[in-house]
């Protein structure tokens, strides 16, 4: 029994010594050592001090974490001090493991080739070609830097497949290494079970890996919930620093980041805010000055980099070579007729929102049209299983053209199986398309309509609804009618809501009230709110107010704000404003109005009332931004302002906020000042800035920049911009530039388009176009087209065009209509048209519209109507609808649909 006392005290002595040792080394205080582990200093000086019984094992692992001590030998000793049974222990488990733990390639890093040797295990390692930074390293080295002083920081990279993002993100975290840092890349089961599972247990000093992150933020169920906790993580002042990067294709980037249009639903509002500032894009190619490096570090010995500069050194594609697209690509174009017609059939799917999995006898019966005539007639009969045969062969890097693939079956509970019969289209075999081989389809295809055979095989196989609606969207923008109607009534036999709405909208624009009316029945049946006000809105019309009464009812009870309003407004136009009042207060008080409409539909007459009805509203924590519902009431201003005085008074003093900017707007300067004045009190400390551009406005810019240096104070960097503005007004051109430059690094990137600004007007116009190109990387497309705009207005049109070039190469076609205007304004009509022509032939199809209306005024209707099929082969058919040509449609190859009736579930032209 003594010698286990005496084994205890002399591995508790042990412990201490190497803590205190740590301590020393780390020339850290106890305070920031109990910051830095995330401990109260009690607990950190009690681990310290001599005579004080043994610690956690939770606060050594902590302790050792930050005093870079081996923390298996301490939590030995920690056991063997508190008389455990076991003297070997496990640190508590966090998400993670060393940066200097991972492989690149389990990062999903493509690899990029093999060394000349082999491994103990017989296996050539695979190896990374020698890094080129570009300009977006730099906002990853900032971001990091940040993140190394302390702040947790977030960043996602967007650009195309294989552009080098991921091996960007890799080499950015290198010097976190050194510190220690954990990385995690949730991944197992699934990513998005993987990050909702563990999020919440990520510690200081992690890197949280999202590579393609659209399957986290995407994910249709948890997507939103996602990126809350992401959100959380960033904010939460005891998990600093946290480093999360991700990577995105720019067509996920645009879904999540586009505002919705109205009357649509909000799916991606947390993933837009949490996303908002933390993007940057990387561009598909290096540019000069990469590829000199590139060439450079070849000719310094590195192979891969030598081989691949022999293929890319004029187009810049590096990245995509070295991640083994250029053999996708030639695999495709060398590719026997027949599998590249399937591989076109894939492609074309893909693009116009067919899913990732398609069926094998979809692609085999939609290429027949892709051949031409002669290797049709050479098709023999196994031509179909020897195509896929050839496209599942994989390339460099495993990535096969065209690769088999299933769906996973959902693991159920006993008794809650489902039959087989309830997969409806999940029977194989399904084949998935290369990512490579997709981009490059939507970026070379983009002008084509598919052949007739693919919309016969989309309508016979394809079973998903979503399928059917996506492709029936994608036949109505290419005015491909007969096609969108017979696949948007499949769609609507599958059941899928939307598909029924849609069709009834039809139906009821051709007078067949019935049919549409059972099709909304359908889709309400499915849950769809918006088929029950739209049947509110159907027996409106034809008077039949006791059963419209009904659907709204029903509208409003599932949550249709929309539906409420109109029973509301049907009360106050029959006098009963108590019945009004009540239906408002009784969906507000239930929850199923989040916002609360009953603030912005009261009277003022009842002031009491009134305030109980905003008590109760405040109380259940519904209040959402009290500006958007009190501008409901528009009919009466001094109500609006009643209203917002009334949700202050009830602690909500972000509204004093709004009613100083109405004050203002009404003139009222005293007591616009006087309410932000006291929203800054009240510790809303971004009101400091509308209190400065009240100064300035009306003269006082000393106290403007006081109000402006205040706010950036408490943390509002925004308010650098504004104090930029306003010392370059004054002269001070050195002083704007530091102050946005340091707006910039906040994050504002914003910035670089006033910075550019003042490069140009002092004649720096390399700097201001270098600086214009870092706005245009970190999604200020704008800004090209402003430095063109001054350009055009100082005369130089040379250097215009030379910018409008550069918008054109990196996809901003409209800042080429906007130098066609200038030119036209200017009166150089021949140089417009040049423009105009060549706007059309890069496919700008607004470019394309107005150069066929011009071919029309001169006569040339053939040309007109080439250009006009053009745009809709494009999916931009909305003249269509507006000048009533080709009333029919078009068939896929372009000609003009003979009259068909929508009687007739299936097209006419379906072969069946």
């Amino acid at each position: 029994m003594a010698g286990e006392e005496a084994e205890r005290k002399a591995a508790l002595n042990e412990l201490r010594i190497r803590l205190n040792d740590g301590l020393t080394r780390t020339r850290l205080t106890k305070t920031q050592l109990a910051a830095q582990a995330n401990l109260s200093r009690t607990t950190v000086y009690e681990a310290l001090k001599t005579g004080a019984s043994a610690p956690s094992a939770e606060t050594v692992f902590a302790l050792a974490r930050v005093l870079r001590l081996k923390d298996v030998e301490l939590l030995r000793l920690q056991r063997t001090a508190s008389g455990e049974a076991s003297s070997v222990a496990s640190p508590p488990q966090v998400p993670g493991k060393l940066i200097s733990d991972w492989d690149p390639h389990d990062l999903e890093i493509h690899p990029a080739g093999f060394t000349s040797g082999k491994s103990d295990s017989g296996a050539r390692p695979r190896v990374l070609p020698r890094y080129v930074t570009r300009a977006h390293d730099r906002v990853l080295a900032d971001t990091v830097r940040e993140v190394g002083e302390g702040h947790s920081r977030m960043l996602i990279l967007v650009g195309t497949s294989s552009t080098g993002k991921t091996r960007a993100c890799w080499e950015a975290v290198q010097p976190l290494a050194s510190s220690e840092w954990l990385l995690w890349h949730p991944f197992d089961p699934t990513r998005v079970e993987a990050a909702l599972s563990d999020l919440e247990c990520v510690r200081p000093h992690t890197v949280v890996w999202l590579n393609e992150a659209h399957h986290y933020l995407g994910d249709p169920r948890a997507g939103e919930q996602v990126a809350a906790a992401l959100h959380s993580l960033l904010m939460h002042p005891d998990r600093q620093p946290t480093l999360i990067l991700g990577t995105l294709w720019p067509e996920y980037a645009d879904l999540y980041t586009a505002l919705p249009t109205p009357g649509e639903a909000d799916r991606h509002s947390r993933v837009r805010e949490l996303l908002a500032g933390r993007t940057v894009t990387i561009p598909d190619t290096f540019d000069h000055r990469a590829l000199r490096t590139a060439f450079a570090l070849a000719d310094q010995g590195d192979l891969l980099l030598a081989d691949t500069l022999t293929r890319t050194g004029e187009d810049g594609r590096v990245t995509q070579d070295l991640a083994g697209a250029p053999a996708l690509l030639s695999r495709y174009e060398l590719a026997s007729p027949a599998a590249r017609a399937v591989l076109e059939a894939a492609m074309d799917a893909r693009r116009l929102g067919v899913g990732i999995r398609l069926p094998q006898a979809f692609l085999t019966e939609a290429a027949t049209d892709y051949l031409s005539s002669k290797d049709f007639d050479e098709l023999t009969e196994d031509w179909a299983e020897a195509a896929f045969a050839d496209l599942a062969r994989p390339v460099h890097g495993k990535q096969a053209p065209l690769r088999r693939t299933m769906f996973r079956p959902k693991i159920r509970r006993p008794g809650n199986a489902t039959p087989s019969t309830e997969l409806g289209g999940n029977t194989g075999p399904f084949f998935q398309l290369a990512d490579y081989l997709e981009q490059h389809g939507r970026s070379h295809r983009t002008r084509l309509c598919p052949p007739l055979s693919f919309w016969a095989a989309a309508y016979e196989h394809l079973a998903q609804p979503s399928d059917l609606r996506n492709l029936a969207s994608a036949a109505q923008n290419r005015h491909r009618l007969e096609w969108a109607y017979g696949l948007l009534q499949r769609a609507a036999d599958a059941g899928h809501s939307e598909a029924l709405i849609d069709l009834a909208r039809i139906r009821q624009r051709d007078g067949d009230r019935e049919d549409a009316e059972a099709l909304l029945r359908r889709a309400a049946r499915a849950g769809h709110v918006t088929a029950l006000f739209s049947l509110g809105q159907m027996c409106e019309a034809v008077d039949d107010w006791e059963s419209a009464e009904g659907f709204y009812q029903q509208a409003a009870d599932n949550g249709s704000a929309n539906a409420l309003m109109v029973l509301v407004r049907k009360r106050e136009a029959a006098g009963d404003q108590e019945a009004a009042e009540a239906l408002l207060r009784d969906a507000t008080g239930a929850g199923r109005i989040k916002a609360p409409l009953s603030l912005a539909k009261q009277r003022d007459r009842d002031r009491e009332d009134t305030q109980v009805s905003i008590q109760q509203v405040t109380d259940a924590r519904l209040v959402k931004p009290p500006v958007s519902l009190a501008k409901q009431r528009d009919r009466n201003r001094g109500g609006v302002q009643e209203l917002i005085q009334h949700v202050t008074d009830a602690g909500h003093t972000s509204a004093l906020i709004d009613l100083a900017r109405m004050r203002e707007a009404a003139g009222n300067r005293a007591a616009a000042e006087t309410l932000l004045r006291q929203a800054t009190d009240a510790g809303h400390t971004s009101a400091l800035i509308d209190l400065a551009r009240i100064q300035e406005k009306y003269g006082d810019l000393q106290a403007a920049e006081t109000l402006l240096q205040r706010a950036v104070n408490a943390g509002h960097t925004s308010a650098l911009i504004d104090l930029a503005r306003m010392r370059e007004a004054a002269g001070n051109r050195a002083a704007a530039e530091t102050l946005l430059r340091q707006a910039t690094d906040a994050g504002h990137t914003s910035a670089l388009i006033d910075l550019a600004r003042i490069q140009e007007k002092y004649g720096d116009l390399q700097a201001a176009e270098t600086l214009l190109q870092r706005a245009v990387n970190a999604g200020h497309t704008r800004s090209l087209v402003i430095l063109m705009q001054m350009r055009e207005e100082d005369g130089d049109r040379e250097g215009a065009e030379a910018l409008y070039q550069l918008a054109a190469d990196t996809g901003h076609m409209s800042a080429l209509a906007i130098l066609m205007q200038m030119r036209e304004k200017s009166g150089d009509m021949a140089a417009a048209r040049t423009l105009l022509i060549e706007a059309a032939r890069k496919g700008h199809t607004n470019a394309m519209v107005k150069l066929a209306r011009r071919l029309e005024k001169e006569g040339d209707m053939e040309g007109a109507e080439t250009l006009l099929r053009q745009t809709a082969d494009f999916g931009d058919a909305r003249q269509f609808s507006r000048s009533g040509r080709w009333p029919y449609g078009l068939d896929p190859d372009g000609t003009p649909t003979p009259p068909w009736s929508r009687t007739t579930v299936a097209p006419a032209n379906d072969p069946a």
